[in-house]
């Protein structure tokens, strides 16, 4: 029986509920997996890459789910275990250490996106006016937003970014903050290509009007908070809006040379445009989470496109060795 390694960061059991909650999207990918006749077993990530090639090498998998979204807690080293990947030739799901690397770090990759021509809020620092909102260049998961994230003045985003550096350490941003709408968009490569899930918008029901109408920490992680009950996912988009997202999304699949499954992420203002606000290389695939609804909406068993990415993971490889 071929076997598949599902890794993830070893921080994940102590984590936050960010970081917990990949266990149980392993957990429910190992019984996908088990349907599909695969057999599996799962190792954290530390530091200690030795030990992992080690492992790698010991069990020869036929291929492995990397679901690592950081590595001892920290995001911008998610990059590592690909590239380790990659230098021993093991096939494994979702995107390419480069292009893990350059969608990473959001100010690096914003400037890609402004090099292509595509909208993204600007950058505190470059031309246009506030409000802003401050968040981690690396971290994922919405870290350290919440109502104080959004500020109206440029002296008042520095206090923010030193506030959170003090509480989360790493590096923070301040962006133009779009008032509007929050949508996103999720692909996945399946045996014919890349294939645009159905768009799907994030409303703020019944949000304040002094509230800012965030993706928030407590809104994706804190069920008791107000925020979280009052987010609320449709996928009943315009379809003119929608058609623009998909091409939108695509155009971000080929810049950054994505693979197996990613998730764009967009603000759209009151004139309707778009701004892309992140490309997500290695987004949630737990069966409560966004790009599952987006498959069961598309009509995609779950289990269906877990064995895609698999097989994409094995199609890359051999691409890569021949």
């Amino acid at each position: 029986m071929p076997r598949i390694v599902l890794l993830h960061d070893a921080a994940d059991a102590a984590g936050r509920p960010d970081s917990s909650d990949t266990l149980l999207e392993a957990q429910a990918i190992a019984t996908a997996l088990a349907t599909l006749g695969y057999e599996t077993a799962t190792l954290p990530v530390g530091l200690d890459l030795a030990a992992l090639k080690r492992s790698l090498r010991e069990i020869a998998p036929h291929a492995v789910f990397n679901l690592v979204e950081s590595i001892e807690g920290q995001g911008r080293l998610l990059n590592l275990v690909p590239t380790l990947l990659e230098s021993l030739g093991v096939p494994f799901t979702g995107c390419s250490a480069h292009a893990v690397a350059t969608t990473s770090n959001k100010v690096e990759a914003k400037k890609l996106l402004r090099q292509a021509e595509i909208a993204t809020p600007a950058v505190l620092g470059q031309p246009g006016d506030g409000p802003w909102i401050v968040k981690s260049v690396f971290e994922h998961a919405s870290l350290g937003l919440d109502d104080t994230s959004v500020v109206k003045e440029p002296a008042a985003a520095a206090r923010i970014l030193e506030a959170r550096r003090a509480e989360f350490g790493g590096d923070w941003f301040a962006e133009r903050y779009v008032p509007g709408r929050e949508l996103n968009v999720a692909i996945i490569a399946s045996p014919t290509g890349p294939r645009v899930l159905p768009v799907a918008e994030l409303k703020f029901e019944g949000y304040p009007e002094d509230k800012p109408a965030i993706i928030s920490y407590a809104a994706k992680w804190d069920v008791d908070s107000f925020e979280y009950r009052h987010t609320v996912r449709s996928f009943d988009v315009e379809p003119e809006l929608a058609a623009r997202a998909e091409r939108l999304a695509l155009a971000c699949w080929d810049l950054f040379a994505l693979d197996g499954y990613a998730r764009v992420d967009y603000r759209v203002d009151a004139s309707g445009c778009l701004f892309v606000l992140e490309v997500n290389a290695n987004p949630c695939l737990s069966p409560d989470a966004g790009f599952a609804a987006a498959l069961e909406r598309s009509g995609i068993g779950y289990g269906d496109a877990i064995g895609w990415l698999i097989e994409d993971a094995r199609r890359r490889a051999h691409g890569r060795a021949a």
